[in-house]
């Protein structure tokens, strides 16, 4: 806002996060039952947008099978022991970028 008394002006200032890609793609991964399958993909920037895993179309989250981390760029996804009802595609989605593997 601009005052001088006997006039006035407002103006607006939006900002808007700059898009974030995948700049390092899935990879796939082979792993023997009852170990670890880690997945790990980085993005052009650290985002606050949600960024979203899964296993074929179901969702994933942190628990004590899925462990799901974020250090800065680096998007990673642990599979706790699998097992061969594990096996299938896994997919990262930001914005709208996906990388599957």
């Amino acid at each position: 806002v601009c005052d001088t008394g006997d006039q006035q002006t407002t103006a607006t200032v939006l900002v808007k996060e700059p898009e974030v890609i995948i700049v390092e793609a899935l990879k796939d991964v082979t792993s023997y039952e009852g170990e670890d399958a880690v997945f790990e993909c980085r993005l052009s920037r650290e985002t606050t947008q949600d960024a979203q895993w899964f296993l074929g179309d179901v969702p994933l989250q942190s628990n004590e099978m899925n462990e799901i981390r974020v250090e800065g760029t680096r998007q990673t996804l642990i599979l706790r022991k699998v097992t061969l009802e594990d096996c299938g595609p896994i997919s990262f989605k930001v914005g709208q970028h996906t990388s599957a593997a």
